[in-house]
């Protein structure tokens, strides 16, 4: 009888199971966009990695700066969109893990996006804080901080809450609320991601 497979699962894996993370744009990328995703004690957990000069965005999530060891790919369907869908791909298994969709329209006065799963039906949301605040941010060219709140079927299960800083855009991601896990970890940690490198242009 074969032995049963015990290796764990990708979502399973040991960086994936911190409750917080921190994004961190790199500084002076000439070319692209770069992120390093911090651990609580201060680790590097990911390596992030915006391909540069394509028609179609790709993103991509390392173990490491080496890009030895590709964990999540992140791709645009369509040539830049205002409303574009980014699949979420866990590239050790390349199965779909599901994707994320910007409302654009909505997205002008606030931002919002659309969790969807691996056929594409809503199952849940990120939102920025407060439309007077959100309205305000880009009044004043964004010397607020945004702050988001991502909910599965109605169910709040992650925070991203930007630092201020002029210089460096941070990303501070918290799945502590997830106590039922509702949310794949990697599909939170590719939003995070996305909203340093997409909503992050509006600075």
């Amino acid at each position: 009888m074969a032995e049963a497979n015990t290796a764990p699962q990708p979502s399973q894996a040991r960086c994936y199971q911190h409750p917080r993370y921190q994004v961190r744009k790199k500084f002076l990328k000439l070319f692209g966009g770069a992120f390093h995703i911090f651990a609580p004690d201060g680790s590097l957990a990911f390596y992030s990695e915006m391909k540069a000069f394509r028609l179609k965005e790709d993103i991509r999530i390392y173990a490491d700066e080496s890009k030895s060891q590709e964990l999540i790919l992140i791709k645009a369907r369509n040539i830049i969109d205002f409303s574009a869908t980014y699949d979420v791909v866990d590239a050790t298994t390349l199965q779909k893990v599901g994707a994320l969709r910007r409302k654009g329209v909505k997205s002008i006065l606030k931002d919002e996006w659309v969790f969807l799963d691996i056929e594409d039906q809503e199952i849940g949301l990120i939102q920025e804080d407060s439309m007077g605040l959100a309205v305000l941010r880009r009044m004043l060219c964004n010397l607020i901080p945004q702050r988001y709140h991502g909910t599965i079927q109605g169910q709040e299960v992650c925070h991203f809450q930007q630092n201020f800083n002029p210089f460096i855009l941070k990303i501070e991601l918290d799945f502590s609320q997830d106590k039922a896990c509702l949310l794949d970890r990697r599909l939170g940690i590719a939003a995070a991601v996305l909203l340093c490198a997409i909503e992050g242009r509006q600075e």
